[in-house]
């Protein structure tokens, strides 16, 4: 289909408000999913980042990286083990999560920010002492091995890249509260973690969903916005269940610790960054 120039220029006045709102503000975008695996959607996502970041939107790439973890352990041998969700991290599976998300992947997104014309800056979350953490053990000791709860964030060195025009690209490791130790982090988290110590004004959780739904086998039941006070209802109700729990929670907690709103969004749809940002429709389910 051609777009009539009438018609471009239609459009990007219509995004004028929203560009108006957002620039000079910080938005943490969590990578991850379907859209980090399609190398077609991964284009799209990185031209969404650098054309925010040439409008003057400060954005902040948290990435994961489970598939390509997944791959390497099966390649040398080593069986991947998962508790509760969490991907059980013995110390062989610690060095393949360094090695993979610090290395492969964090780097691999940054030379693909660079050749879109942006200007990627990869870290680790141990560089600067970006995340500190504890070993993560549930109430129940459910123990999850070398996976670690953030307790402590120093975003300097994010500001000061931000500062200087800048997209940092960070991997979801933390150093221990002891020099000898490292964690695996899940990334939906750390993303959440930064996004408050940043004082961002969204947090996007890109997925493989299209958002919170009322009926999980129906999109038309798609919930668009919600008030992080209307939580608890959906949880005794039975809607809130499962691998959307995490998420969800990630979202409440930033919204009330500041940060003004947070979206979960489908990452399978091409450029939903763009259209959740720049545009009157939105996508995904939006919690304030």
């Amino acid at each position: 289909m051609t777009i009539m120039p009438e018609e471009r220029a239609k459009i990007l006045v219509e995004a004028l408000p929203y560009i108006q709102e957002y620039t000079g503000q910080i938005i943490v975008v969590k990578y991850g999913g379907n859209a980090m695996t399609s190398e077609e959607l991964k284009q799209d996502v990185i031209k969404d980042i650098v054309l925010l970041n040439m409008l003057g939107i400060h954005v902040v790439l948290v990435h994961g990286g489970g598939p390509e973890i997944s791959a390497m352990l099966k390649k040398i041998g080593h069986e991947s083990k998962f508790i509760n969700g969490l991907r059980y991290t013995d110390q062989v599976t610690m060095d393949i999560v360094q090695q993979i998300l610090c290395g492969k992947v964090n780097k691999n997104l940054v030379s693909l920010l660079d050749k879109a014309g942006g200007h990627g800056v990869g870290l680790g979350g141990m560089d600067g002492g970006l995340f500190r953490a504890v070993k993560k053990v549930d109430p129940d000791g459910t123990d999850y091995g070398q996976v670690g709860d953030i307790v402590e964030v120093h975003p300097e060195i994010v500001t000061d890249l931000l500062a200087k025009g800048y997209i940092p690209v960070v991997s979801s490791v933390a150093a221990g509260m002891n020099d000898d130790e490292n964690f695996n982090i899940n990334a939906d988290t750390a993303a959440e973690k930064l996004a408050v110590a940043l004082h961002a004004k969204k947090l996007i959780l890109l997925t493989d969903v299209k958002g919170l739904l009322r009926d999980p086998k129906d999109d038309s039941t798609l919930i668009p916005e919600l008030k992080v006070s209307q939580v608890p209802a959906l949880i005794t109700q039975g809607i809130l269940s499962g691998g959307m729990i995490p998420k969800v929670d990630c979202c409440v907690e930033a919204v009330r610790q500041g940060v003004e709103r947070a979206n979960i969004q489908d990452g399978r749809v091409p450029h939903s960054i763009l259209i959740e940002l720049l545009s009157s429709e939105g996508v995904g389910t939006m919690f304030s």
